[in-house]
């Protein structure tokens, strides 16, 4: 039986303070202004923003929807930035802190073939010059109130080469002024096949336990979707907080579960048909706000996916989300189904 309640501290990233020690990721197509508002109903005090790429961000003329969040209760807000050129990070970095995001994480991780070819993401894990070069620059133009993170995968595979590259990038980027680091653990070759290496995650914990620097915040990801693994992987790892991402895509209670078991109280009962249609009907209202109805029955089909997963007849309840173009017929969905 896991022992919780007392052993957790409040997740620190700079200035930043997260009182429960589990955010939200940048998930890519997903992690939008609406999702984040579900996510803080559930208790997530910290999200993400979807990647950017640097020249979107330095391009765009006004605050498009991905740049979009409410200034009222979404503080603390990171925004995760990808791209190649020092440049264009900091640009784009200098942008996104006039715009009033309160981080800046630089995404070194992402698997994405077309991104690798353009020496973007995970790229970098196999480049720790360049990836450097990106870190100096944007630490040095980013105002000093503003934390800056990183965002690694093991290596780009699993040679004791590139091994010894995700470490000359960690230790470099600390001390190059970087307050924290999220870590995947499968490597860039695997994209998401395989199981994440959550020894590694702990080795990377007791690395800069060694080097004498626990200021430095240690945020684990990869196969967090359930509470019960969440609070089993943040005691095992020794880590100071966990990155929830595919396990809360049309599961925002998971927040909440995690939360109650960590602080020693009961896990929830899983939502009921009247709390999951609540939920999805406010999430589709709030997708319509920010993109217009038709935009927003097509975006909200890849939630309604996922949300599914709870349905006890999902496949059928699945079927009925893809076919989803419009308004009604997402609010036909849940008259059938909830």
């Amino acid at each position: 039986m896991l022992k919780t309640g007392v052993f957790f501290e409040t997740l620190r990233l700079g200035t930043i303070g997260i009182r429960v020690p589990v955010i939200q990721a940048a998930l890519s197509g997903y992690s939008d202004a609406p999702m984040r508002k579900i996510a803080r109903r559930f208790g997530c005090g910290f999200a993400l923003c979807e990647v950017m790429l640097d020249q979107f961000v330095v391009a765009v003329s006004k605050r498009k929807s991905r740049l979009y969040f409410a200034e009222s209760d979404e503080h603390p807000i990171g925004a995760q930035l990808m791209g190649s050129e020092p440049v264009q990070f900091v640009r784009a970095a200098q942008r996104l802190a006039d715009e009033g995001f309160d981080l800046i994480d630089l995404n070194f991780a992402c698997p994405v073939k077309k991104v690798l070819g353009r020496h973007r993401g995970g790229y970098l894990m196999s480049d720790p010059k360049l990836a450097l070069d990106i870190v100096a620059a944007v630490r040095q133009n980013l105002p000093n109130a503003i934390p800056l993170t990183l965002k690694l995968r093991k290596g780009f595979d699993d040679s004791p080469e590139n091994r010894t590259r995700f470490f000359a990038i960690l230790d470099g980027a600390i001390n190059l002024g970087i307050c924290g680091v999220t870590v995947h653990g499968r490597t860039v070759r695997q994209r998401y096949e395989g199981e994440s290496d959550w020894n590694f995650i702990r080795e990377v914990k007791q690395h800069l336990i060694a080097k004498n620097r626990p200021d430095i915040s240690v945020i684990g990801s990869g196969d967090l979707l359930t509470a019960e693994i969440c609070v089993q992987r943040l005691i095992a790892s020794g880590v100071n907080g966990l990155a929830l991402a595919r396990g809360v895509i049309g599961n925002p209670w998971l927040f909440q579960e995690v939360s109650a078991v960590l602080n020693g109280q009961p896990k929830p009962e899983p939502p009921n048909l009247a709390e999951q249609r609540e939920v999805l009907t406010e999430h589709f209202h709030l997708s319509a706000k920010l993109y217009g109805e038709r935009r927003a029955a097509t975006t909200m089909r890849a939630f309604g996916v996922k949300y599914c997963l709870l349905h006890p007849f999902a496949e059928q309840v699945r079927q009925d989300f893809v076919k989803v173009k419009t308004a009604d017929d997402w609010n036909d969905v849940l008259e059938k189904w909830y």
